[in-house]
C-alpha cells in the first residue's frame, strides 16, 4: 500500500510575506506536480497518487485559499497570481523542475505558471482546458462565484449542498435547463461529501480560484516563444470537452485528443510525463511549528497532524468531535487525535484506550503537562499521570452521552447531515449537556462563540471527526470505571 505522505511548507507572497501551504506527497523517481480542480484540494487524487507513486515523485499541493493552505493576500487575485503562486511553491520545496498534471482549473494554474517560467516543467499534462467565450466570461462573473459565507442557523449550507449536487447535473451549475444538462448527473453522497469537506474548509475564498480561471483569456505561447511539451485532453461527459475544439492552432510541441474515459485521459498523461522526466530531487521536509507524524502500531497506519512546538511545555488533547485547532495556544502542542481534525483515520476500529495511547507514545513526544479538553481528560489520565482538565467531563447520566453525545453525521441523500451538525454546534454554545436544553443546564459563554465564523470553526472540526463517537465511547469507559 502507497504511503502518502503529508507536509507544510511556507512559501514567500510576492511582498516578501510567508503563506503555508499543504501538500502530499507520495512515490519516488522525476517529480510531477498535482494540480487539483476547483472547489477540490489535493485530497481529489489520492487515487492518482497510488496508480503513479511507483513512476513519479508526486507533489500535490493545495492550491491557494483551497483545503489547508493559505489564500493569497490579494482580494481578487487573477489566473497569472494562481500559476505564480504554483512556482512560489517550487521555489519553496527547491524544486528546480518538474512535470506537471492538471484536471480543469489545475490545467489552467499549471498553464499559467508554464508561461510565466517555461523553463521550470518538463511537460505539462492538461486535462479538461478551458477556453470561455466573451459571453461565459460575463455570466459566469455575474452568477458562479456568489459570496460563501456563515450564517447563524446554517442556510448557508443548505445551498452548498444543493449547489455541489446540482453541478453534477447541470453546468453552469445554476443553468436548470434541459440545454445545460451534463451526461454523469448523480446524487451519489459519498461522492458529494469530499467536495463538501473541501468548500467547507476552503470558506469564501474558495470562489476565488474558480473566479481567477473562470474570468481568464486563452493565453498559449505563440510563435518562436518557448514552451514545455503540452497534452490536452478531455473525456466523454466533461463538459470542457468540447472546449478542444474552441483551441484553434496550437504551439509547436501543443498535442490534443479526446478520449472514451477518465482513465484513457489518465494513461496518456502518464506516458506524456514519462517521456519527458525532470531530475530527481530530495525535497525537505516539515516546519518547527506544524506537521505531520507517520505512525504505525497495527490498528492505525497513517499520519497524526500536529500543531505547535514540539518543545512545548503542555501537550493538549481535544475533547471527542473536536481538533487542535479549537484548542491551540501559545506554549501548547496541540494533537489532532486519529480520525479528527486534519489526522488520518483508524485502518481498523480501536476497542479501548490504549489504542489511542500507542499512538500517541509512537510520536516520541517531550515530556510536558498533558491536558485533556472534555472527556479527552480520561485519555489523558490514562496516558500520563498528573494530566490536567480543561472544561468539563461530560456530566449528568453518562449513558445518555453515549448515545446522544455525538451525532451520526453518516452523509445521507439530502444532505441533512451538515445542517444537523451545525444545530449541534449552536446547542454546545449554549448548554451543556447540549442535547439537553433547558434552563437547568444552561451555561455561561461569550456572546462572541455564537457568531457564525465561531460556529463555522468548531462545526467543520465536528465534520471531520469520523471517530469522534468512537473516542467518547472509550472515555466513558474510563470514566464510568473511575479511572
Amino acid at each position: 500500500m502507497t504511503m502518502i505522505t503529508r507536509h507544510f511548507v511556507d512559501v514567500r507572497n510576492p511582498d516578501g510575506s510567508l503563506r503555508r501551504v499543504h501538500y502530499r506527497r507520495a512515490g519516488s523517481g522525476p517529480p510531477v506536480l498535482l494540480v487539483h480542480q476547483s472547489p477540490r484540494s489535493s485530497l481529489e487524487y489520492l487515487p492518482l497518487l497510488g496508480k503513479w507513486a511507483g513512476d513519479f515523485t508526486l507533489i500535490a499541493p493545495d492550491t491557494a485559499g483551497f483545503g489547508c493552505s493559505e489564500p493569497l493576500n490579494q482580494a481578487e487575485p487573477d489566473l497569472a497570481d494562481f500559476g505564480a503562486a504554483l512556482i512560489a511553491f517550487m521555489d519553496a520545496l527547491g524544486l528546480k523542475q518538474a512535470g506537471a498534471y492538471g484536471f480543469h482549473s489545475g490545467a489552467s494554474i499549471a498553464a499559467a505558471a508554464a508561461r510565466i517560467a517555461p523553463e521550470r516543467f518538463t511537460a505539462l499534462a492538461c486535462s479538461g482546458y478551458s477556453v470561455w467565450t466573451d459571453a461565459e466570461r460575463a455570466d459566469f462573473a455575474a452568477n458562479y462565484t456568489p459570496k460563501f459565507l456563515p450564517m447563524h442557523y446554517g442556510e448557508h449550507l443548505a445551498w452548498l449542498w444543493s449547489r455541489l449536487l446540482e453541478q453534477t447535473w447541470f453546468f453552469p451549475w445554476y443553468q436548470t435547463e434541459d440545454a445545460a444538462r451534463l451526461s454523469v448527473a448523480n446524487a451519489d453522497q459519498e461522492k458529494l461529501h469530499p467536495a463538501v469537506m473541501d468548500v467547507l474548509a476552503a470558506g469564501d475564498s474558495f470562489r476565488l480560484g474558480y473566479a481567477a480561471v473562470l474570468s481568464a483569456t486563452k493565453d498559449i505561447p505563440g510563435p518562436g516563444e518557448p514552451t514545455p511539451p503540452v497534452l490536452l485532453t478531455a473525456y466523454e461527459g466533461d463538459p470542457l470537452k468540447a472546449h478542444l475544439d474552441r483551441m484553434g492552432a496550437l504551439p509547436a510541441g501543443w498535442t490534443m485528443q479526446g478520449y472514451a474515459t477518465p482513465a484513457e485521459t489518465e494513461a496518456a498523461s502518464r506516458a506524456l510525463l514519462l517521456a519527458h522526466p525532470a531530475p530527481a530531487v530530495d525535497i525537505g521536509t516539515g516546519l518547527p511549528d506544524e506537521g505531520f507524524s507517520v505512525v504505525r502500531t497495527g490498528k492505525f497506519d497513517g499520519v497524526v497532524h500536529w500543531q505547535g512546538r514540539r518543545d512545548a511545555k503542555r501537550i493538549a488533547l481535544h475533547a471527542p468531535g473536536s481538533a487542535s485547532a479549537i484548542i491551540a495556544g501559545p506554549d501548547v502542542l496541540a494533537i489532532d487525535l486519529p480520525g479528527h481534525g486534519l489526522s488520518d483515520d483508524w485502518a481498523h476500529a480501536p476497542t479501548g484506550l490504549d489504542d489511542w495511547i500507542a499512538v500517541l507514545e509512537a510520536m516520541d513526544l517531550p515530556q510536558a503537562t498533558i491536558v485533556g479538553h472534555g472527556a479527552s481528560v480520561a485519555l489523558a489520565k490514562a496516558w500520563r499521570s498528573g494530566a490536567e482538565a480543561a472544561g468539563r467531563p461530560p456530566r449528568g447520566d453518562l449513558a445518555r452521552w453515549r448515545a446522544e453525545g455525538l451525532p451520526d453525521l453518516t452523509p445521507d441523500r439530502y444532505g441533512a447531515y451538515i445542517q444537523r451538525a451545525w444545530a449541534v454546534t449552536r446547542a454546545q454554545t449554549f448548554f451543556d449537556p447540549w442535547f439537553e436544553p433547558c434552563a437547568a443546564n444552561a451555561i455561561t459563554f461569550d456572546p462572541a462563540d455564537a457568531d457564525p465564523e465561531r460556529l463555522a470553526e468548531r462545526h467543520l472540526a465536528l465534520m471531520q471527526a469520523r471517530s469522534g463517537r468512537l473516542l467518547l465511547g472509550h472515555c466513558l469507559d474510563a470514566i464510568a470505571a473511575g479511572d
